[in-house]
């Protein structure tokens, strides 16, 4: 399965990249018109639509699923306010357990600074 993401509006297009140049499909919702004002349901229809997960800090993609389900799978960052740099170096340090986890199944992966759950 090749994973593909859609990095939500309040993170930095800088995700989107970082993405992309590990080889994933990965567009940030300022691809989209208007996508600095998509909003959360929009969101969800393009990762359905495009069979994407949505990484982003928002809880309420968790409080979706939790009531519907999936799809969209969601890679839920929970670090609080962290720099770009900081950002990668987590994700660079996690990742490959990260994409693992989505292919082996998981529907929902929360990462923070101490652990990674999957739901």
């Amino acid at each position: 399965m090749t994973l593909k993401f859609i990095v939500d509006t309040q993170l930095p297009p800088l995700l989107a990249k970082y993405l992309h140049q590990k080889g994933y499909d990965a567009v940030h919702t300022t691809h989209f018109l208007d996508g600095h004002l998509l909003q959360d349901e929009q969101i969800t229809i393009i990762a359905i639509a495009e069979s994407r997960i949505v990484v982003t800090k928002d809880s309420d993609f968790l409080d979706h699923y939790m009531l519907h389900g999936v799809p969209p799978n969601v890679l839920l960052l929970q670090f609080g306010n962290v720099s770009n740099k900081e950002l990668l170096t987590m994700f660079e340090a996690n990742f490959a357990q990260i994409t693992t986890e989505f292919e082996n199944g998981a529907e929902v992966v929360l990462f923070n600074k101490l652990k990674i759950v999957t739901y």
